[in-house]
């Protein structure tokens, strides 16, 4: 018998590869939010429950970390109700990474016993704040991210020196200037009346105002610009701008008095400063007369 074999002629349908967008994102792990997240579940764990939701969950992110033990009688983490945990610093370290975060806790506290008070006086809360620092590996390009073990409590980051302030020319609060932010503190701080706020705003200004809480009365406290120009009490020509920082302390409607500083940048305009920006306030903004024409040269 002859065997005959048949040879399809033609190409083989094959299935293409899905080609991935150009500028698809890539998910990149967070070190920061990891470490963050372990110290907070490694303070509420106990190792004399290691089956609990939270040493479980512990261990998976950081296997070889040991868990604290609990005295008998602390039933739970110390201020657990109101732990809160902010990492402050991350460095690179040979393979990995260290996280260094605050833990901020309201702690019961039991203040000395005076002469006459000791009967009278019970117990405090306080606020506590401690450092822990996290390492582990991972994170880069996109890699899992892993603790590598028990954090460890450490000394607080250092502060850098505060440096030189700009803010050296004093400005009389009684003069135009001094009267124009205080005037336009009073409205901002009043509960967002915007209408109030367009008269102290730059042509093309748009600032959002605070509605969470609104001040019953605003003082001004003192006012310091960075250019003698602005501490004069003559308005200079248009277009003359200076930053100025004003320290006012706020009432609100409860009597509480809070000490606050805004640092704006006002322009002339018409033989008057007008609000150009608020350092973390300002919406948008008219550009300045400079980036106007450099715009239009391009």
């Amino acid at each position: 018998m002859a065997t005959v074999l048949v040879v399809p002629h033609g190409t083989a349908a094959q299935a293409v590869p899905a080609a991935q967008p150009a500028g698809a994102p890539r998910l990149v792990a967070d070190a920061a939010g990891t470490a963050a997240v372990f110290v907070d579940l490694w303070l509420r764990a106990d190792a004399a429950s290691p089956d609990s939701p939270v040493a479980t969950t512990v261990r998976a992110m950081a296997p070889a970390a040991d868990l604290p033990r609990r005295a008998r009688t602390e039933s739970a983490a110390p201020g657990s109700d109101s732990l809160r945990v902010v990492p402050v610093r991350t460095t690179s370290t040979p393979g990995g990474w260290t996280v260094v975060v605050a833990v901020l806790t309201d702690t019961a506290h039991t203040p000395s016993p005076s002469t006459g008070q000791a009967s009278e006086r019970t117990s405090d809360t306080v606020a506590v704040a401690r450092y822990f620092a996290v390492s582990g590996t991972g994170g880069q390009n996109g890699s899992p991210v892993t603790v590598t073990g028990s954090p460890a409590e450490v000394a607080p980051p250092d502060t850098a020196p505060a440096p030189a302030s700009p803010y050296t020319r004093p400005v009389p609060a009684g003069d135009t200037l001094g009267t124009t932010v205080g005037e336009f503190l009073r409205a901002y701080l009043a509960g967002g009346q915007a209408t109030a706020l367009e008269r102290y705003l730059s042509p093309g200004v748009r600032l959002s105002t605070p509605t969470a809480a609104a001040y019953a009365r605003v003082d001004v406290e003192e006012v310091a610009a960075d250019t003698d120009r602005a501490a004069a009490n003559a308005v200079p020509g248009d277009g003359v701008r200076a930053r100025v920082l004003v320290r006012v302390s706020g009432e609100d409607r409860a009597g509480s008095r809070w000490p606050l500083v805004y640092r704006l940048e006002m322009t002339t305009r018409a033989g008057r400063w007008e609000v150009s920006a608020l350092d973390a306030g300002t919406a948008s903004s008219a550009p300045t007369p400079a980036a106007s024409a450099q715009a239009g040269a391009q």
